[in-house]
């Protein structure tokens, strides 16, 4: 059984997922993991499917979504790695909230770069001139949580945004 990323991009319309679904399943490939969301009016979608199916036979299969030129679709084979180590990780919830300006992201993900955290999931939206991010972040066991904290609350303030770091509740998927 192997891995294949598949990735689906482009302008938004009804159907997308169930069309690319129906494909992925007519292959008998199993969906084990998955993002999608909408990007100021453009569909994005991240799978990891297993099967014994090759990255063009998925692109074959999923070629009809790209007929009107509006999505692009692309898959490649996911090579074997050891699995990531989880255990001796603690999850928090990183929350950035403020004006926006250029440099938020870079700032806050090199600080946590640095502590050795991993982001396993990050949002960001702009409303008007209000900008929020949330990320799902894996701090090694043996981080000092608080110092990575005021660490982010001192660059928030260079940049002028408000940044917390709390531990995710365990019941948060």
């Amino acid at each position: 059984m192997s891995l294949i990323a598949v990735t689906v991009i482009g302008h938004d319309r009804p159907g997308i997922i169930a069309d690319a679904t129906a494909g992925l399943a007519g292959l008998g490939l199993n969906l084990e993991d998955s993002t999608m969301t909408l990007l100021r009016g453009h569909f994005a979608m991240m799978l990891i499917c297993s099967g014994d199916r090759s990255p063009a036979e998925v692109e074959d299969a999923l070629a009809p979504l790209t007929a009107d030129g509006r999505l692009q679709v692309s898959a490649r084979a996911v090579p074997d790695e050891d699995a990531v180590d989880v255990l001796g990780r603690r999850p928090y919830v990183l929350t950035v909230h403020g004006g926006d300006r250029p440099g938020i992201v870079s700032a806050v993900t090199r600080v946590l770069a640095a502590a050795g955290g991993n982001i396993t999931d990050l949002t960001t939206r702009l409303t008007g001139d209000l900008y929020v991010a949330v990320a799902e972040v894996d701090l090694p066991a043996d981080a000092d949580a608080d110092a990575v904290a005021m660490r982010l609350r001192d660059a928030g303030t260079e940049l002028g945004v408000g940044v917390t770091l709390r531990p995710q509740e365990t019941d948060v998927l």
